[in-house]
């Protein structure tokens, strides 16, 4: 009967498990939190390099360019500042080729108003491409403005 008895009275133990599953949860919780937090930052990091890698690439397209149209180069055909919103009309070689890196532009990284390139070439055939643009996401990846610049010597 004594028996009996102290099987039907709680422990102290009751109740344990449930306290540990919820530690064991809370815990669970917390990592993929931060698993989250670092999917997302991993997917703005890579589309700012994709945004980066799209604006060399227009970068040494114009540059190859001019490489082939050397003397409109070196008398100066290609120096300009495009802006992605408002690209220049064509005509000559040069015109259409700074068409075409203007609508690259706009394409690529946004047609807006912070999104520019600027084509230098000197006499001597040193020639450079400064490109600008909008980091899409500027609070987790880097500066909101972002910049490259690809130099030649045609």
């Amino acid at each position: 009967m004594q028996a009996a008895i102290r099987e039907l009275r709680p422990t102290k133990q009751d109740g344990l498990g449930m306290i540990e599953v919820l530690i064991a949860g809370f815990v669970l919780s917390v990592g993929f939190l931060g698993v989250a937090a670092l999917q997302t930052r991993s997917v703005a990091t890579n589309n700012n390099t994709l945004a980066r890698n799209a604006a060399m690439l227009a970068g040494y397209s114009i540059l190859e360019v001019m490489r082939v149209d050397k003397a409109q180069a070196l008398q100066g055909a290609y120096n300009k500042t495009l802006t992605a919103d408002a690209c220049p009309a064509g005509g000559t070689l040069a015109k259409n080729q700074l068409q075409q890196l203007c609508k690259d532009l706009g394409d690529n990284l946004g047609a807006v108003k912070t999104t520019f390139a600027q084509v230098k070439c000197n006499n001597q055939g040193d020639c450079s491409v400064s490109v600008q643009f909008k980091d899409p996401h500027p609070l987790l990846s880097g500066p909101p403005i972002q910049s490259v610049v690809a130099k030649t010597m045609l």
